[in-house]
């Protein structure tokens, strides 16, 4: 893809971030199935708000790592391949992600219901 199309990086990454949203469907399908939340906002927000707070926390984590590792080359790999907003475009790939599980899981709640 990225000759294909001509990116300036590889992009693998961000589809892996995005296929992580899709967790957020198995967490919807765990709180109807046990009617943990009485709401259905909750049902569809919560699981979205979970992937966004563990992607946030998960680079979190990755900057400290990189930090307490080496301060120096911990900047390099944080910017990596030369993208100060990499951490936000993987939250933002994670974010999107959610919302299209959780596209998947309305459409099928839905059909389970006729």
């Amino acid at each position: 893809m990225t000759n294909t199309f001509d990116f300036e990086r590889n992009h693998y990454d961000r589809m892996a971030h995005f296929s992580v949203g899709f967790y957020a469907y198995p967490i919807a399908e765990i709180l109807r199935k046990h009617s943990l939340v009485n709401s259905r906002w909750l049902l569809y927000l919560f699981p979205i708000f979970s992937i966004v707070t563990l992607a946030a926390a998960y680079e979190l984590f990755e900057w400290q790592y990189a930090l307490l590792g080496d301060p120096e080359a911990g900047a390099a790999v944080l910017g990596s391949q030369g993208d100060v907003w990499d951490a936000q475009k993987d939250i933002l790939a994670d974010t999107l992600g959610a919302l299209f599980g959780m596209g998947l899981f309305a459409l099928t709640v839905d059909k389970r219901k006729r």
